[in-house]
């Protein structure tokens, strides 16, 4: 059996994910073969597996990092927000139903059975599975039955770690705090803490160190100083929307609404990386900027409630004043979606049955019947010829005359996506285009940009080696090792 440590969080956001993901790439490069795991993940942005599921985005990087191909065990209940209080279940990989936060507690203990089931297949194969929770280690209001943080650690006797985040300020009384909540049991388990996001002078905040080792009984594990290329990493969750953006004169103003539902927003990071380009999120409340060079409706967990959202922001107005203008307007999956004359969800699959009209400038209608689709692919443009790789991930048939005109064509011959009439609006259901940089090239070229050489998949492979080399400076990574059982 592989030997398992678990990193629980004060909080959401703490960096969990990040710290799972650059010790899976330390301990590979001492030879171990390091597995991730989250036995819950709640979560919008997420990753098509080699075995023909869906996970956590934040898996899949986890799963890079430490060289191996990302699996439905890695992630095996995966929850996607559909509303303010329920989500859609993905049980290792498939879509199993919906649930309201409430009706989801009583689906936990049936869901532990595949939590372990998967957790075991993946320690039958690792020599180390380093475990994320989820949320915070003390939300004791969902303590029981909980199959995300303590219940889980409890379940399969797994020592655990808590990471607080000084960057929010309130460190101290986070892990102290997490102390005084946790009941004897649970506190047991805890092994250490380590601080992250620290700005500074290490040697100013040693008393505090010594402050939480008191307060708590724990012993600190270490002070792990702000990563700051942990931007060029794809975020996983709509937490990351809430930072600022660092200000940017690209020549080229990409505009993306914000709407509630958004997902696979990652899908837009390798353009906030070019240096030419100004990539602008905007939330409702503000217009969009007239002078968008493109405006991009990005993916949507619920289409009908977020194309409800755009309208009543004023955005769809917005929108079409900017195509009479001879702008530019792209829809990835629900965003293409949207751009239709008629989107229908007939079956209540994304929220209750009902359908919708859609902005109508793309000449397609959107039926959200079916099988789930999940499967990479690869092609070119129907315009540029430039090459790209992706992935699908929707629920969903569309049809319409702008089909005549793909924006995409797959290797093995079938086409995909639309464009209009006047060559100004298109969409596709694949993710990840930006992502291949022949492809974002060919993009910002049309734009009237002058593209960078970014190669962003060897970008974010640096950020990861970066990344292990930071914590081996500052986690005593054999005390780690030795408190994994």
């Amino acid at each position: 059996m592989a030997r398992r440590l678990m990193f629980q969080g004060t909080g959401s956001d703490v960096g969990k994910s990040l710290i799972v993901a650059g010790l899976a790439r330390a301990y590979k490069r001492r030879g171990l073969k390091v597995a991730p795991f989250k036995p819950q993940n709640m979560s919008n942005n997420a990753a098509v597996t080699a075995d023909g599921g869906e996970i956590g985005r934040a898996q899949a990087l986890q799963a890079r990092s430490a060289g191996l191909a990302p699996s439905v065990h890695m992630n095996p209940v995966l929850l996607k927000p559909q509303s303010e209080t329920g989500a859609q279940v993905v049980l290792q990989g498939r879509v199993v139903g919906a649930a309201k936060a409430r009706e989801f507690q009583r689906w936990k203990p049936k869901l532990m059975a595949a939590v372990r089931e998967s957790f075991e297949t993946l320690s039958a194969d690792a020599d180390l599975v380093l475990v994320e929770g989820a949320g915070s280690a003390s939300e004791i209001n969902l303590r029981p039955h909980d199959i995300a943080n303590m219940g889980f650690a409890r379940a399969v006797d797994c020592p655990v770690v808590l990471i607080g985040d000084i960057d929010r300020g309130g460190v101290i009384a986070q892990i102290a705090g997490t102390k005084v909540a946790l009941d004897e049991a649970d506190a047991a388990l805890v092994k250490g803490f380590i601080v992250n996001k620290f700005r500074g002078d290490p040697t100013l905040f040693a008393g505090g160190m010594a402050a939480i080792e008191r307060l708590s009984g724990w012993p600190g594990l270490g002070l792990v100083p702000y990563f700051a290329d942990a931007r060029l990493l794809p975020a996983e969750d709509s937490v990351a929307l809430e930072r600022p953006r660092p200000a940017a004169d690209g020549k080229i103003k990409i505009v993306v609404p914000i709407l509630p539902h958004i997902a696979n927003f990652d899908d837009l990071d390798p353009l906030g990386l070019e240096p030419d380009v100004r990539l602008m999120m905007i939330r409702a409340g503000a217009p969009l900027p007239a002078d968008a060079d493109l405006i991009i409706l990005a993916g949507s967990k619920a289409t009908l409630a977020d194309l409800n959202a755009l309208i009543a922001a004023g955005w769809d107005i917005d929108i079409k004043a900017h195509v009479r203008r001879g702008g530019a307007v792209l829809g990835l999956c629900g965003g293409y979606q949207m751009l239709g004359r008629q989107i229908a969800d007939p079956e209540g699959i994304e929220g209750p049955a009902g359908e919708m009209t859609g902005l109508g400038l793309l000449d397609i209608e959107t039926a959200l019947i079916g099988e789930k689709t999940l499967i990479h692919v690869n092609g070119r443009s129907a315009i540029t010829g430039a090459s790209f790789s992706g992935y699908e991930m929707h629920i969903g048939r569309t049809e319409g005359p702008d089909r005549v005109r793909p924006l995409l064509i797959f290797d093995d011959g079938r086409n995909e996506g639309a464009v209009s009439e006047n060559g100004l609006v298109s969409g596709a259901y694949v993710h990840g285009l930006f992502a291949d940089d022949a492809q974002r090239r060919a993009w910002l070229e049309r734009l009237g940009g002058a593209p960078s050489n970014l190669a962003y998949e060897a970008t974010v492979g640096r950020a990861l080696d970066g990344l292990a080399a930071h914590l081996e400076r500052h986690l005593d990574l054999d005390r780690l090792l030795r408190i994994a059982q």
